[in-house]
């Protein structure tokens, strides 16, 4: 079964859409601890991420920050500080997210 197309040429695809927003290497793990840790700096979440590069995280925080999953606070103090939050918008993908840990800890070999 073909799946269905839109009048431009491209998958109506749910899955295709939730990937689009929350796909990338880090996009996940980033939701993740914000939702589950709450709020952090970007050093904290630098460490929590061993491998992550500093281009690749900021473009990875500023693309969820742009589709509302994540906030960004920035305080005007010497040196600068900004943390990260969850959106209530982006509450609302962590029962998936819930749902991917369990998976991953009952099936992976760690």
């Amino acid at each position: 079964m073909d799946a269905p197309v839109n009048d431009e040429g491209k998958l109506n695809c749910s899955i295709e859409y939730t990937l689009r927003k929350i796909g990338g290497k880090w996009k996940t793990v980033i939701l993740w601890h914000l939702g589950t840790e709450g709020t952090l700096r970007y050093n904290e979440m630098r460490r929590m991420l061993p491998g992550v590069t500093h281009k690749v995280l900021s473009q990875q925080l500023k693309e969820l920050e742009e589709d509302g999953f994540i906030h960004r606070e920035q305080y005007n103090t010497i040196p600068p500080k900004v943390e990260y939050s969850i959106t209530e918008h982006g509450k609302t993908i962590m029962p998936i997210l819930q749902q991917m840990h369990k998976w991953g800890t009952e099936h992976g070999d760690f």
